[in-house]
């Protein structure tokens, strides 16, 4: 399955609603371009269209899952809310009040320590099925991202519930360490990110809900402009053989001083564009055998080990070794 497709177990999920409620699925699967039973991956834009038909159907966008529905048109008046918030920090507080007033629970906060931002998601009784929670984060982090022309790495999520049957696919989708039946449900991601400008515009904002709510599976970045640029050079080459940032500004065409200023306008630096590239490929790295830990740290660059160590844990909050015992643990080898 592909990077930007979502396994049938999302869609039997979305769907379980309408069951619920004893709606016959095949009409609303119809007005979604899918068929009456899905056994194959579906794309962003396939299952943004059956979130739609579902809303529609049952006049709720958060597919009955909430203490109260999300009524239709619920989601524009949350990025309205938070279109000119300054900064992400603001943006997801005031989302997070936004969801409280809408849902009441599952309840979310925004708690920072030790360089870590957590969203915690709280109820009164009983943890929520993992959907719930998947699909409150969904909705948090695809603004989030949109909002700042940023995807946003996490280090880990915790739910609160047992494992679904398909964990994998939970892992695989999050893209991090996933652990259930934890005291809480939260996600986990570097505070840094909290002080990242917001850069979009009212007719951005416009084009952004056109879009919604396939966009939201994709963890929304630009695709365009110096960032992309920037991030497209440096996956064309060996992280080792990455060029220092004056002769990148020249291979690109232009001066340090010029793309510096166009990458700060984007809400990005070198250094996290960097990061972000080797934290990605550091996870992608320790999720296969072939390689060991420090085999791993001489491709990403790094000198020492301890140096790749280090970093990994900036990246992740976890050390390289417990981050593969996780993945393994939860996609045990036949």
């Amino acid at each position: 399955m592909g990077p930007q497709m979502i396994s049938p177990d999302f869609v039997d999920d979305a769907l379980a609603c309408l069951r619920r409620q004893r709606i016959a699925t095949a009409p609303v699967l119809r007005a979604a371009g899918l068929p009456a039973i899905v056994c194959e991956p579906v794309t962003p834009q396939q299952y943004g269209r059956l979130w739609l038909a579902i809303a529609g159907t049952i006049d709720d966008e958060f597919f009955g899952l909430a203490a109260r529905p999300m009524r239709q048109g619920s989601f524009k008046l949350l990025c309205h809310a938070v279109l000119h918030a300054g900064t992400l920090d603001k943006a997801l507080r005031r989302a997070l009040q936004f969801l409280r007033v809408v849902l009441d629970e599952p309840h979310g906060e925004l708690v920072v320590a030790d360089g870590q931002a957590q969203i915690v998601l709280t109820q009164s009784g009983a943890p929520y099925p993992a959907f719930a929670y998947r699909t409150f984060w969904l909705i948090l982090l695809g603004v989030a991202c949109w909002l700042t022309g940023r995807r946003i790495p996490l280090q880990r999520i915790d739910f609160a519930c047992p494992s679904p049957d398909q964990r994998s696919d939970y892992q695989q989708f999050f893209g991090v360490p996933v652990h259930f039946d934890r005291p809480d449900s939260r996600l986990a991601f570097n505070a840094a990110y909290l002080a990242l400008p917001t850069i979009r515009s009212a007719q951005a904002l416009k084009t952004f809900l056109r879009g919604a709510p396939g966009n939201l599976l994709v963890r929304y970045r630009h695709d365009t402009g110096w960032v992309a640029k920037t991030r497209a050079h440096l996956k064309a080459l060996p992280a080792a053989e990455w060029p220092d940032f004056d002769s990148l500004a020249v291979r690109l065409g232009t001066t340090p001083a010029t793309l510096r200023r166009r990458l700060r306008s984007e809400g990005q630096s070198f250094a996290a564009i960097k990061d972000e590239l080797r934290g990605a490929l550091a996870q992608s790295l320790l999720r296969g055998h072939a390689l060991s830990v420090a085999e791993i740290a001489a491709e990403l660059g790094f000198t020492e080990p301890s140096a790749f160590h280090r970093a990994f844990r900036k990246w992740t909050g976890t050390s390289p070794g417990a981050f593969r015992r996780d993945v393994h643990a939860a996609n045990p080898e036949p």
